[in-house]
């Protein structure tokens, strides 16, 4: 009996390109997500950061708030538009400010990918608590 194995390695082929696929499109899709998730973590720490200069609560509102509107766009991967910002005391110490980021990513274009790789949540919200300044 005479064996041909010319088709063996398109045969090999044919059952590892699927799922060769699948992982490196996970990797990217989680890649670009991670990368919107720190994008939003180092928004919300650096308006946290940037409140301490304000005297009262409502000035570190509005320096947190006007920080983040102001820098949103360094970050290629966030949507100014799909920002919100929430700031205040924090609830559970009133010595300390917290900052709340809450980014929507349903315009990321790693939603295409929904139904193959098992996907996160399409709501970052990243908070940033600080001790106040000025006592």
């Amino acid at each position: 009996m005479v064996q041909d194995r010319s088709g063996a390695s398109a045969l090999e082929f044919a059952i590892v390109l699927p799922v060769f696929l699948l992982i490196v499109l996970g990797i990217l899709t989680y890649g670009i997500y991670l990368g919107s998730v720190h994008s939003v973590e180092q928004l919300a720490a650096d308006a946290a950061r940037a409140s301490v200069a304000g005297l009262s609560d409502s000035e570190r509102t509005q320096i947190a708030t006007q920080h983040v509107t102001t820098n949103a766009n360094g970050y290629p991967l966030l949507n100014a538009s799909k920002i919100a910002v929430e700031a205040g005391a924090s609830p559970l110490d009133a010595s300390q400010f917290r900052v709340m980021v809450r980014f929507d990513a349903s315009d990321l274009p790693i939603w295409i990918m929904s139904g193959i790789v098992p996907m996160p949540d399409r709501m970052i919200e990243r908070t940033s608590v600080i001790k106040r300044g000025g006592f």
